[in-house]
């Protein structure tokens, strides 16, 4: 097993960092050559979690389309380490980890593919170990998409599974280290697929069942066995078990168990992790409680090792050597920000227990092959730690790193803002020294053409590179650039700006040798959704009591108000906050004070994240039931109580908006809000997201699944519209949540040309 594959499906986090997600996309710095390629530079920005930057070279003949730098948003090593495979804003690239120009992947689009992804996430992949295949999900719905296998030599595909969920904290398959054979989820089911060429067809999908479940209940060992946690059961299923399981598919269990849990796995809020030998699992509960289970036959009534992350924790990680040390890393919200733990499962005690280690340098973590040195890496630069002794080795750089990944122990790759570098790691004199080799670079500062020539020449701190369009980068100095030119003897270029949509500008492209204009990169269309007349200042729908504002304008400003309402539970939280905050959007969180009594902390969270917080009463109510006096005066006390209670356990104050809880408000009730100062807020969009198994049964309605209400908002929203997500657990239940696929609905929401914003905003604009 080389270093750099992927074991575990859940990909050691709860919450995926799929950054950077929306951004404006500004084209500049214009420069045609005479024989007609045009270099430009991309930047997308605007997003809170960083900036990023992107030369493109252009044959305008044909329009072919290639990043010559490669921002490294994601790296991966696959190829039997012979690869380095990067993701960023603009599409997905390969280059060799000795060196060289990244190239496109065959089969795969991207932005420079001429299917740009940009004004949402850039799509999700899963590439073999071995390299040769990619796989995809082809939307055909904001929530829904075909999986798609790529054979990357030739770039033909051939569609796997149809109506898979688009992926969001997990990307909906994982490959077994051998690359023969991956594991997908589809519709609450597991399915395996076995690759022997792209031609291939294997059995029906019926006989390729494994059993319910998500990706997360999956987890590949380094031996290419995998774990499946169904229920309390954990079940290892042998890789050469499903070349044959189509024979006996019908009546035949998947996989022996393995171990037994007290209790059931959950895949909405669950992770697992499985040691490198096999013998031992540590189980995330709830994103909370996080529980070390040994798989000999134990018995699990006895104590066992356990931490507890603190509720606001989005991220974790583990760290598990093959020696068995074991370090969980999470990062929490904290009143000054985002802060990291980390515990060691200490072992060396008659009873193993966990325990606090000094906080990391950075969020992100690798741990070498052999388990002695680990990479910590973020905001802060990239260290070298003694992993088993918890001590830093050597700084790498101080300045933002976004990836690294290790080659071999010796050998690894790290990527920040500038470049990409390969470190070779030595004895020193002083202890342990760093020989760097450039890569690629990420970004440049400057770049033009040669004066008398071909060649390209970029400028990335401080220092000149060249390059002849094939061949890597290498310094230079004092370099003959050529002045930019908008000019050639065939066309002329220029920035058309945008006014909607992902792109600030386009390059604009005339041809001056016949007659015709046409944009570089085929520009975004949306359909026009708007109402046959203008709503005006608090206008309200017909079928809304008066007093109650449902909408903002139907014409003119494509934006929606996306709300969040917190009842009773906090569920969900963290993941919402770290979300937004990566798609660079501020929205409104309806909190009821019931809410805030239980979770201080959480209120908090929302007011250092800087969202608008609004009301929604002293209590979980229904303020439509015959039980309660709903007169002015307890109209107001409410409203005034929560004031007091968020105040006191969030140091700031609530907005003049409310709703009622479960939006069951009359003409009377608004209007003895409105004597308190409050403006009632209504919905025009209801996702169906609160009624749970009971009410389904109770009420006669259709209970839709999480993918299944995202194409439900995108069908009913319209300019102006208020979108409300029930965070916290559903009492009655659920199979799964609206809000644990919030990054799909974001980015179908910017995918469609939307604006998201807080509901003061669209009261604002529709004045």
């Amino acid at each position: 097993m080389k270093a750099g594959a992927v074991l575990c499906c859940s990909l050691l986090v709860l919450t995926l960092p799929l950054s950077p997600v929306f951004a404006k996309v500004n084209f500049r710095g214009l420069d045609l050559s005479d024989d007609n390629r045009l270099l430009f530079q991309a930047e997308s920005s605007g997003n809170g979690a960083y900036p990023q930057s992107s030369v493109f070279i252009s044959r305008l003949t044909d329009l072919a389309l290639r990043q010559i730098t490669a921002f490294p948003e994601k790296m991966e090593l696959i190829g039997n380490g012979r690869i380095l495979q990067i993701r960023n804003a603009f599409g997905a690239l390969r280059l060799s980890v000795t060196g060289g120009l990244p190239r496109n992947i065959p089969g795969f689009s991207s932005f420079a593919a001429g299917s740009p992804a940009v004004g949402g996430r850039v799509e999700d992949m899963a590439a073999s170990q071995d390299g040769r295949w990619v796989l995809y999900v082809d939307p055909v719905s904001p929530a829904y998409g075909n999986l798609v296998l790529v054979d990357v030599t030739g770039g033909a595909g051939r569609v796997v599974a149809r109506n898979v969920e688009r992926p969001d904290r997990f990307f909906p398959a994982c490959w077994s280290p051998d690359s023969r054979v991956f594991v997908y989820s589809r519709g609450g089911r597991l399915f395996y697929y076995p690759v022997h060429s792209a031609s291939a067809a294997p059995v029906d999908e019926r006989y390729r069942l494994i059993g319910d479940g998500a990706i997360n209940a999956v987890s590949w060992s380094r031996m290419g066995d995998f774990y499946y946690l169904k229920g309390s059961t954990v079940y290892q299923v042998r890789g050469s078990e499903l070349f044959a399981r189509a024979l006996y598919a019908d009546f035949l269990e998947i996989g022996t168990v393995a171990g037994k849990l007290p209790f059931d796995f959950d895949d909405n809020f669950d992770a697992f992790w499985i040691a490198p030998d096999s013998r031992s699992l540590l189980l995330s509960k709830g994103g909370r409680n996080i529980f070390y289970y040994p798989l000999d036959g134990s018995d699990l009534e006895s104590v066992l090792p356990y931490v507890i992350i603190p509720r606001s924790a989005y991220n974790i990680n583990v760290l598990w050597s093959p020696a068995g040390v074991v370090t969980v890393i999470a990062s929490v919200l904290k009143n000054e920000g985002a802060q990291v733990m980390a515990w060691r499962l200490e072992t060396g005690q008659e009873r193993m227990s966990f325990s606090p280690l000094d906080t990391p340098v950075g969020s992100y973590a690798a741990l070498s092959p052999d388990g002695t040195k680990a990479l910590f890496w973020g905001e802060r630069g990239i260290v070298l730690y003694d992993y088993i002794n918890w001590r830093i080795l050597l700084t790498l750089g101080t300045g933002p790193a976004y990836a690294s990944l290790w080659i071999n122990n010796e050998e690894l790759i790290t990527g920040d803002a500038e470049r990409i570098d390969r470190i070779k790691l030595s004895a020193g004199a002083g202890g342990l020294a760093a020989q760097r080799t450039m890569i690629c670079l990420s970004s440049a500062a400057e770049y033009g053409f040669e004066e008398k020539g071909s060649r390209i020449f970029v400028k990335n701190g401080g220092t000149w590179f060249v390059s002849d369009g094939k061949n890597p980068w290498t310094e230079v100095s004092n370099p003959p650039v050529r002045k930019p030119s908008l000019v050639s003897g065939r066309y002329r270029v220029y920035l058309e700006r945008q006014s909607f949509g992902p792109y600030e500008n386009l390059p604009m492209i005339r041809n001056t040798a016949s007659v015709g204009t046409a944009p570089l990169l085929p520009g975004l269309q949306y359909d026009r959704e708007s109402s046959p007349s203008r709503v005006l200042a608090g206008s309200l729908i017909e079928s809304a009591p008066q007093g109650i504002f449902t909408h903002g304008l139907r014409e003119g400003l494509r934006e929606v108000a996306l709300c969040f309402d917190l009842y009773d539970d906090a569920a969900g939280l963290p993941q919402v906050l770290d979300a937004l905050n990566r798609f660079d959007i501020r929205a409104t969180f309806f909190i009821n004070g019931e809410f805030i009594r239980r979770y201080p902390s959480a209120a908090r969270d929302i007011a250092n994240a800087g969202h608008e917080a609004a009301s929604m009463f002293f209590a979980p109510i229904d303020l439509s039931d015959a039980r309660y006096r709903v007169g002015v005066d307890f109209i107001t006390r409410g409203l005034a109580r929560n004031e007091d209670e968020y105040y006191q356990a969030a140091e700031a104050e609530l907005s003049l908006l409310w709703h009622a809880p479960l939006f069951n408000a009359s003409t009377e009730i608004a209007a003895a809000a409105s004597r308190a100062g409050y403006l009632t807020v209504g919905r025009d969009v209801d996702p169906l997201d609160w009624v749970s198994r009971d009410d389904a049964r109770a009420l006669g309605i259709n209970q839709y699944s999480a993918s299944a209400m995202i194409d439900r908002i995108m069908n009913m929203k319209r300019p102006g519209s208020i979108i409300p997500v029930r965070l916290g657990l559903l009492p009655g239940g659920r199979k799964d949540y609206l809000y644990l696929r919030i990054e799909v609905l974001l980015d179908a929401l910017v995918r469609s040309g939307y604006s998201v914003v807080p509901v003061s905003t669209i009261i604002d604009h529709a004045r």
